[in-house]
């Protein structure tokens, strides 16, 4: 088995710790943010981990 080709898509959306874990962006923080309250716009400025389960099956494919 050759090796597997980088997901584009994914690559551009999620990041790599260097401990190895996977973050990636909150949801709902593109538009309507007006709406939101301001305590949920500042949490999404913090990046979310990836469980476990999605780690392991994303990791070879970033």
């Amino acid at each position: 088995m050759g090796k597997l080709k980088t997901h584009k898509g994914l690559k551009k959306v999620v990041n790599k710790r260097q401990s190895g874990s996977i973050t990636i962006g909150h949801q709902g923080s593109r538009h309507n943010t007006g709406s939101k309250t301001a305590k949920a716009n500042r949490g999404f400025r913090k990046r979310a981990s990836i469980s476990k389960a999605d780690q392991s099956r994303l990791k070879n494919i970033i």
